[in-house]
């Protein structure tokens, strides 16, 4: 019998993300761009908060290690943070170069239209619409939510 998924907030979000991108981006070629432009904005926007944290703070340890704290105004504790904030960035952006050169290689596949529908089929499939009235239906009866309202 299969573990029963997780229902926290975090898991349920997760999933309704998950299906609606599956739906929503459902041939090989619209899941690549998807996938390269959610890579490019989390480089994007991490890049530009390290850059502004480095010349807030300084672009290396010995240089956050110089400023007095109590001339820039923050304790001892919230300096190391900030190192380990810059670090972590740091890390984090090297991370996804390395998985922007991997996805490179991913746009070099290209599959026959027969190919793209076979996607778009199993697609349907593995995210139907949450909203088709047979499928909240049976939600409803399969785990008593109150996915339709009852006509009184």
């Amino acid at each position: 019998m299969p573990e029963e998924p997780c229902q926290c907030p975090d898991c349920q979000r997760f999933y309704r993300e998950h299906d609606r991108l599956i739906r929503e981006f459902s041939t090989l070629r619209q899941q690549q761009e998807l996938n390269w432009a959610a890579l490019q904005s989390f480089r994007t926007l991490s890049g530009r908060v390290l850059e502004d944290l480095q010349k807030r703070y300084g672009t290396s340890n010995n240089e956050l290690l110089s400023t007095p704290s109590s001339s820039s105004g923050i304790t001892d504790e919230q300096l190391d943070s900030l190192q380990q904030a810059i670090v972590d960035l740091e890390n984090i952006n090297a991370h996804l170069f390395s998985i922007e050169a991997l996805m490179e290689r991913i746009f070099d596949v290209k599959v026959p239209e027969a190919i793209e529908q076979k996607f778009r089929e199993l697609a349907g499939e593995l995210a139907p619409d949450p909203l088709n009235a047979d499928r909240l239906r049976l939600n409803r009866l399969l785990h008593q939510t109150p996915d339709l309202p009852d006509k009184s």
